[in-house]
């Protein structure tokens, strides 16, 4: 049988692997539509030439039944452009956009959800009246209309605070912001939307347990198959670790999914995988949606393999390729797993960064380990791209278990066995 041409964006080798280890992997051949390198730490996206790069891989290999992205902006835009030229299976750009807009997300969610987002408005950063012009109370959010893992999203919690977090935001939203208004002006996306001045939206805050439910829409019908609890580092807003499956009681879990079906179906989403970030809120006793992401979070991979005994890659595949996705039964070697962050608070200068060999040992002690190391020898913490605003993160550490006890006293074991030597700028310890 000849193999189904898949292409993704942003292939890197961790997920190459995960994507080949597939029942589904074995009847396919993995082609970079672009490479990780490609859309990751470089100094700008030229949206142009991004798509053009991918039209000519495309052609010059000559066959495609697939595309596909783990990856947030740009490869979850670029999918459904690639997806619209070839004539694949794929969720329309504007459903994508709908849900990469932070403003015209919630736009669309008030009209299904109003009573489970929080207060919101949109502003221009570079108007030295909008704080006034919010007519909004502290503390709250603000962040840009399109930004990833939390990037120039700050905790504001006076005028002064406001105005000061404004002035990083003005030196770097146009990094994601001029390429995001781009691709959206190149594919004729409403004026109103795409010619914003107002690039950033302020929001209330919300609370609560946090979790990500991952789901997808095959022919309509939105499916949501598994919630990962997302927690937090103490008294700090970056997360710490990803645990799944989630501890939340079945009741809410459905509740969560119902919102959820209610906001996709007004997007118009269809033939995508998603996931969505939640808080529940125990004293309210109410769930909010803080946002939705049109694609598998490939933060979440190894851990759905850990105890379904593959990755939501096959969703995402199945998907891409116009088929139904299988169900992920309970067949993985652990009970509970989760995906452990380790960072930094202060910016310094990384001298040593854990070996393969030290890795390795602790692949004999910790079965099933994982480890990712994002960062190299001799990068200083400031040259890192996406980021949180408060943190730099150093390793992804992937763990299976019985509980989360055992979780948790895995984890500590492997810090013990990974060191990193870091000059920091100022003296400090590590969190």
């Amino acid at each position: 049988m000849e193999k189904k041409q898949v292409f993704i964006i942003g292939l890197d080798e961790f997920n190459l692997k995960k994507l080949n280890n597939l029942p589904e992997g074995s009847d396919c051949e993995f082609h970079s539509a672009l490479d990780i390198s490609e859309i990751r730490n470089v100094k700008k996206y030229d949206m142009e030439k991004l798509v053009n790069l991918c039209f000519e891989r495309i052609d010059n290999h000559g066959k495609i039944d697939a595309i596909a992205s783990y990856y947030d902006f740009p490869g979850t835009v670029l999918v459904p452009v690639i997806a619209q030229k070839y004539n694949l299976p794929g969720a329309s750009l504007e459903s994508v956009l709908k849900c990469e807009h932070k403003f015209w997300s919630r736009i669309e969610q008030q009209k299904v959800i109003p009573d489970h987002i929080p207060m919101f408005r949109a502003f221009d950063p570079f108007d030295n009246e909008s704080y006034d012009k919010l007519e909004m109370i502290p503390p709250f959010w603000i962040k840009p209309n399109k930004s990833f893992r939390s990037f120039l999203a700050f905790r504001i919690s006076s005028e002064p605070d406001y105005y000061e977090n404004l002035k990083t935001i003005q030196k770097h939203i146009h990094f994601m912001t001029e390429p995001f208004q781009k691709l959206m002006q190149m594919y004729d996306i409403p004026e109103e939307v795409s010619e914003m001045k107002e690039t950033c939206i302020a929001e209330t805050m919300i609370s609560g347990h946090q979790c990500t439910l991952e789901g997808y829409v095959y022919n309509g019908n939105v499916v949501s198959y598994g919630i990962v609890d997302s927690l937090r580092e103490e008294n700090r807003s970056s997360f710490s670790r990803y645990e799944y499956p989630s501890v939340l009681p079945q009741e809410i879990q459905f509740r969560m999914a119902d919102v959820t079906r209610r906001a996709l179906q007004q997007i118009g989403m269809d033939n995508s995988a998603f996931n969505v970030e939640f808080f529940y809120n125990q004293t309210a006793d109410e769930v909010y949606l803080l946002e939705i992401n049109p694609r598998i979070s490939q933060a979440h991979t190894d851990i759905f393999e850990k105890v379904h005994g593959i990755s939501h890659h096959s969703v995402m595949l199945n998907l891409a390729l116009g088929r139904k996705p299988q169900t992920l039964y309970y067949n993985g070697e652990f009970n509970k797993a989760a995906h452990f962050m380790l960072r930094t608070f202060e910016s310094g200068l990384i001298k040593k960064v854990p070996t393969k060999n030290e890795i390795n040992i602790l692949k004999k002690f910790v079965p099933g380990l994982e480890v990712k190391i994002p960062v190299k020898d001799g990068t200083h913490t400031s040259e890192m791209q996406g980021q949180d605003s408060y943190s730099f993160e150093l390793a992804n550490v992937f763990i299976g278990g019985r509980d989360q006890a055992e979780l948790v006293e895995k984890y500590n074991k492997c810090l013990e066995g990974m060191t990193f030597d870091i000059d920091y700028d100022e003296a400090v310890h590590l969190h």
